[in-house]
């Protein structure tokens, strides 16, 4: 039975299996440019480590090294580049992606910058700490790309894939920026109060981020998880940090320890990327997966509308060569019609408790995305309304969450609330 000879209660109902098909397509095409982003960020972040060390002037003899991780960087680049060349941005399909696009291009906006920083850390004509700003903002459009991509799937496995790895690869950008703080205080022999503040920030947002990773990862990435964690490595990381909480003006320390902070958090990082890689293996694998299944409801789908079809053309005929028919008749009093009107509303029922579910298997993952879009807007609410800078912005808001014992999240969602409020109304004089 051709498609085009069903009811239209049954076309529309395999439109709509095909509608899911193809908008599945469209978001395995987002994941792999989600991978692509990831490699080329964990690039990028090592760039950012050998800049600092070299910007220090403690390491000149890292200037080879650092030359070859932007060659590096800029393959992966050229690779993302041309990842974005095969997405068609004229036919976009069912999904919108305004958000997702305007990330990419603010993206590639940032990408164009990075030759001209290069040319002024090789000539030491930028500090490391604009330096590592501009790198900060670099990797935060990207980042900026995987959360729009979690925020926009629809599909629950992946959206949670989703989750688990934009948080993974946000708390690894964190400890990134720990690292060169690091390196930066022990260049200076101390660190000061303002820098200890942003040392324990660091710290509190990656657990945060860990700590969302870990209600979403699989198994196997958990467990990877769990063994660096408890790995050589991050304690000894922690006995840095002891010293560096130690540190003041009058009691210094070596600065060749910035050497030692790099290659132990470099290590860890570089650690921290095997864990990324099964976040980007399981996404891949449930992208697979989800089409898989679709194709195959897809096709079982298209069999059972076929066979609905057929029982309506019977019904049809029937009613064409009996004497006592009409049109007029009820569905009810024919019971081939009967059978046909019952057989294609359990099908609709069906395939609305499925999307219901799927909504319900969505709300967990998406109210994690929600909780970080309100502390990001409560940010931008303060850097607005005070003048402040983002970290400084952050800080208030963590502080709050400490002196009231909420999350930062509640903390933010209070302040929102509050923005929003109508001003009180005053009565005028008579």
């Amino acid at each position: 039975m051709h498609e085009r000879k069903m009811p239209a209660t049954l076309r529309f109902m395999l439109a709509a299996r095909r509608s899911e098909l193809l908008g599945l397509e469209d978001l395995a095409q987002t994941c792999e440019l989600v991978t692509r982003i990831s490699q080329l960020v964990h690039a990028l972040q090592k760039e950012r480590g050998y800049s600092n060390l070299y910007l220090s002037g403690n390491a000149p003899h890292q200037r080879l090294q650092l030359d070859s991780l932007s060659q590096a960087v800029d393959s992966l680049e050229g690779q993302l580049r041309d990842d974005l060349e095969h997405i068609d941005q004229n036919g976009l399909g069912s999904a919108d992606k305004t958000r997702l696009f305007t990330r990419i291009a603010y993206a590639l906006h940032n990408l164009d910058e990075l030759p001209a920083l290069r040319r002024k850390i090789r000539e030491h004509r930028i500090s490391m700490q604009d330096a590592t700003a501009t790198l900060v903002r670099l990797i935060g459009g990207l980042l900026a790309v995987v959360f729009e991509a979690a925020d926009t799937a629809t599909d629950p496995d992946i959206t949670r894939s989703l989750v688990a790895l934009f948080n993974f690869m946000q708390g690894k950008e964190l400890a990134g920026q720990e690292r060169a703080l690091g390196v930066a205080g022990f260049a200076s022999g101390y660190f000061t109060s303002e820098m200890l503040e942003r040392l324990e920030q660091l710290l509190e947002s990656q657990e945060r981020c860990f700590e969302t990773f870990s209600r979403f990862a699989s198994p196997t990435a958990l467990e990877l998880w769990h063994q660096l964690c408890a790995s050589p490595n991050s304690t000894q990381a922690c006995r840095l940090r002891e010293i560096a909480r130690r540190t003041r003006p009058d009691a210094q320390v070596d600065c060749q320890l910035g050497e030692l902070w790099f290659e132990l958090h470099t290590a860890r990082i570089d650690t921290m990327k095997s864990v990324e890689t099964r976040l980007e293996q399981d996404l891949l694998q449930h992208c697979q997966q989800s089409m898989q299944r679709i194709r195959s409801d897809l096709h079982s789908h298209r069999r059972l509308l076929d066979g609905l079809s057929d029982m309506h053309a019977a019904a049809e005929q029937t009613r064409l060569f009996s004497v006592h028919s009409s049109h007029l008749d009820s569905t009810a009093e024919d019971g081939v019609s009967a059978n046909l009107a019952r057989s294609t509303l359990a099908l609709l029922q069906t395939q609305t408790q499925r999307l219901q579910a799927m909504h319900d298997e969505l709300r967990e993952a998406r109210q994690a995305l929600d909780e970080r879009k309100q502390v990001e807007r409560a940010k931008q609410l303060l850097i607005k309304q005070q003048g402040c800078s983002e970290s400084e912005a952050h800080a208030r808001l963590r502080r709050a969450a400490m002196n009231q014992g909420l999350r930062l999240d509640e903390v933010a969602q209070r302040l929102l609330a509050l923005d929003t409020e109508p001003p009180p109304t005053t009565s005028r004089p008579r």
